[in-house]
């Protein structure tokens, strides 16, 4: 009975000590501009096979990072551009709480609500997150219900002074200073309009978004499914470029994919990336 007992409780450690050296993916996206190295989370199943499998076929190689953003993200993989195809495929959106659009995050670029209500996911683009950094008060305000109610406080003859205001700052391209000034609004707007424009966010999201960056709005609207753990700088290099109409560099941005195989320990020692339980 003894050994019985000794070899299931050995059986058991050898079969925990397996799945703690199980491999996992670990991308490199090449670029003219340094590699980044990307980690796919295993809580977004459906996103992590289709982005290996596409890895390893070559579909992205030759690929360009095709739409970019300063303070925002850089969009690629487009694979039906490089093929001349036009595939309506599309993955189940996995959008998991608690994935945020911070700085060097990995998401899936998409269709709008309106002809994607289901916020499912294309099937090649994807993108990288470079956002910025925001204030407290930006985070805690429900901007888009903000910008409504300074537009109305500007047609009342009472607030002419900040109408004018705001037409300079506009006249000078100053749009940092037409968001401090609209953030200025909040109390008079609430008070005139009897309306609330506070709203709470978690005290992580707080933090992250304050210290580290990103882009808060994408939250919950798109499937973010990896991020990068290595060449965050890349991210900013790329983000730095020229760009033209529909926001495409005026240099073309060509990446390609290799993928290599580590056991999950080395990652979790390398990059600092917990897996979940």
């Amino acid at each position: 009975m003894k050994k019985h007992i000794l070899y299931a409780l050995t059986s058991l450690f050898i079969f925990s000590s397996c799945a703690k050296d199980k491999k996992d993916a670990i991308i490199t996206i090449k670029t003219s501009y340094g590699d980044m190295k990307v980690l796919l989370y295993e809580e977004t199943p459906l996103h992590k096979a289709n982005f290996i499998k596409l890895a390893e076929e070559g579909q992205y190689d030759s690929t360009v990072f095709h739409r970019i953003i300063k303070e925002f993200m850089i969009q690629g993989g487009n694979v039906d551009e490089k093929n001349g195809t036009q595939s309506n495929e599309t993955i189940k959106a996995e959008i998991v709480d608690g994935f945020y659009h911070e700085k060097g995050a990995l998401a899936a670029a998409r269709q709008g609500d309106r002809v994607n209500p289901e916020k499912a996911s294309s099937w090649c683009q994807f993108y990288l997150i470079h956002g910025k950094t925001f204030s407290e008060a930006e985070l805690t305000v429900d901007q888009r219900k903000l910008n409504q109610a300074v537009s109305q406080l500007m047609q009342y003859e009472s607030h002419a002074d900040l109408r004018d205001q705001f037409m300079e700052l506009q006249k000078n391209k100053d749009f940092e200073g037409m968001n401090k000034l609209a953030l200025e609004c909040v109390g008079l707007a609430e008070k005139e309009l009897n309306i609330k424009l506070k709203k709470d966010i978690s005290p992580e999201r707080l933090k992250l978004y304050t210290e580290v960056g990103g882009a808060p709005h994408l939250d919950g609207e798109y499937t973010v499914f990896g991020k990068v753990v290595e060449g965050l700088e890349v991210v900013d290099k790329i983000a730095e470029v020229e760009t033209g109409r529909a926001d495409r560099p005026t240099e073309p941005i060509y990446l390609s994919m290799e993928i290599e195989r580590i056991s999950k320990k080395k990652i979790t020692k390398m990059y600092g990336y917990e897996y979940p339980e």
